[in-house]
This record gives C-alpha cells, structure tokens and sequence, in this order.
C-alpha cells in the first residue's frame, strides 16, 4: 500500500514473521553480495516507566549497496527498511522519520508480531527524490507496556554524475558482480565505458557506452546473465556472434565477459568447436595482440581498432585493453566454442 508524500515515496510492507536470527542470517548473505550491513541494536531507555517491558530496536536496510565503506544507493530507487523490537507488546507502535536535503517525512508503524510472538517487527519501503544523506530514525516513547526505543542510521544517496567517485564505483562494482571484466579503477574511464557496452549487448540494447536510466535500474538490480551452453568443456571460451560478446568460462561459471568484433560478412568468423593450438604474445606484423589461435589462421586476440559491430577478417577482435588479461586467463588446449549469427540481436 503506498502513501503519496511530497518528495519522497512510501511504501508500507507486510512483512514475513522473522526471528532475529533469520534477519540475522538474511543480512548476512546480503553482506555477500554488498548490501548494506545492519546496525547495532541499541540499549534500552532508562527512562521507562516502572513495570513497561524492556525492549531494544534494530534496523537493517535492504536493496543498498556497500561501497568504500560507506551504505549508498542513488535517487529514486527504493529502499526496503525492515525492523526489529526484541519484546512484543501488542496495540504498540514506532516513529519513523526520514529526511534528505529539505524533504522530510514522518510515519507511524505499527509493530507486529514474530513468531512465537516473543519479539515484534515493521517495516516500510522508501524512495529518496533527491541526492544527500537520507537520515532514518525510528524512536518509540515510553508506554506503560513498553520503554522507550530509539536507533538511527544514515544512507549516501549519491548523483549519477560520471564525475562522482562513488558513483563510478558502484556502478564498476556491479558490473564485475555480473562477470563483465573490469578493473575498479574508481574512476569512470574507458573500462568502465567497455563493460557497459557489453552490458547493453547481453541485454540485447544495441552497443551504448552510457548507462540511461532503465539499464542503470537493470544493473543495480543485478538482471542479466550470460548463460554457457557448453560447461562439459571446462575452462573454455565461448563467442557468442549475435551478442558481439567473447565469455571465459570454468565448466559453469563464467569469469570474464569481453565486447568482440567478429568476421564482417565478407570474412566471417568460423563457427564450432575448437581448441586453441598456438600463442603467441605481444604483437604480430599484422597488428594482432596477444593471440589464441584456435584453428588454421583464426584467433582471439586484442586489435585496434575492434569497433562495435563485426568487422575482421574472421578472428574475435578484443579491445586492445582487454586483450592480455583474456590471453592470461586462456591456455594451450582450451576449448573454444563459437555460435550465433552476428548482427541478430544487437
């Protein structure tokens, strides 16, 4: 159910039955993948009256991300807040209240019980409007059935400026989450131009260095995958022509996701199965950089240029900046597989 405010969104949640050792574990495995870590439970009022349960608060976030050490998000994204009180009484209730820049909101949340009825919960989804440190507090005053509660804690709400260190960090952050291959630099530079690029090919959204506002959307919220088709190879390689797209993958799991140039029609690259028989590092005559050769004269290997769109003569061109990091994690043997048909989804 929402609740239309000025400036920012709210969104109240019905929230599951958790004890604190399941939002403990949840939290937990959120911590794996850069969500924001929980804050530390708070001690009791003294002030209580005589006779009211002790009882303290916590507060986690959800849907943030964890970067130099810092809890961030951008504007206009929701954040799930769950809560949790160590002692349920009923007919009780807490204050949230928000605020980032001059756009404040109130709200009261009614506690509801755990399992077992012991501990109590609530919870709401907000969404900052606006850049600054989005200030949550939850408080409870004393009652004659509860003391009084309070915790707080802060979130960056970073702009989407390229020029933001933040900014560039989260978003490098998140595509090495999806496997594309990116050295965090923290600085938004030509890598980070690359893996989006091949961001937008894998999504099948032509071959943009620029992250609009519904791919930024899909890459924080982690969708897209590259899915091997052949994980009996094991440490393999496999080109994918429709996606322009070159994956390093062991048996499963993909490692690295590299933007390619294949064979322009006229050369077309060589589809099948096959194993690299040759390498050569540094550089050919002919310009080619680091290369696998995997049957007669056809390769993997870095080239400049190796534009947005097939245009070799049959090898699977990387950018030049990419080319020794593939040729490191490549060896003698290794299986490339390559299929598709170039130019049918980007």
């Amino acid at each position: 159910m929402g609740a239309a405010t000025p400036g920012f969104r709210v969104y109240f949640r019905d929230m599951r039955r958790l004890s604190l050792s399941a939002i403990a574990a949840a939290v937990a495995a959120a911590l794996g993948l850069s969500a924001a870590p929980a804050l530390a439970k708070t001690p009791p009022s003294h002030s209580s009256p005589t006779g009211a349960a002790k009882a303290t608060v916590r507060l986690y976030v959800r849907d943030t991300f964890f970067v130099h050490h810092r809890t961030i998000d951008v504007a206009r994204r929701p954040i799930v807040l769950q809560g949790w009180v160590s002692h349920f009484e009923p007919h009780q209730k807490v204050t949230l209240r928000v605020r980032v820049g001059h756009h404040k909101r109130t709200l009261r949340l009614k506690l509801r019980p755990n399992k077992g009825g012991r501990t109590g919960r609530f919870g709401a989804t907000i969404t900052a409007p606006t850049p600054g440190i989005l200030h949550l507090k939850v408080m409870h005053a004393a009652s004659p059935r509860l003391s009084a509660l309070h915790t707080s804690r802060a979130i960056d709400i970073i702009s989407e400026a390229t020029s933001d260190p933040l900014y560039a960090a989260l978003v490098q952050q998140r595509l090495l989450a999806l496997h594309f291959y990116m050295p965090q630099s923290g600085v938004w530079d030509l890598q980070t131009e690359l893996a989006i690029e091949a961001y937008h090919r894998l999504l099948g959204r032509g071959t943009s260095s620029t992250l609009d506002p519904a791919t930024l959307a899909d890459l924080l919220a982690g969708r897209g995958r590259f899915i091997p088709r052949f994980p009996h190879n094991g440490r393999h390689a496999e080109g994918d022509l429709s996606l322009q797209l070159i994956a390093l993958i062991d048996g499963s799991k993909v490692e690295d996701i590299y933007p390619i140039s294949s064979g322009k029609p006229s050369t077309p690259t060589i589809l099948g199965n096959y194993r690299i028989y040759e390498r050569t590092p540094g550089f050919l005559p002919d310009g080619m950089y680091y290369s696998d050769f995997f049957i007669r004269g056809y390769a993997i290997h870095g080239y400049d240029p190796a534009p947005n769109y097939p245009a070799s003569h049959g090898c699977m061109r990387l950018p030049i900046s990419d080319a020794i990091s593939a040729y490191d994690w490549l060896a003698l043997g290794d299986w490339v597989d390559v299929y598709g048909t170039p130019n049918e989804s980007i």
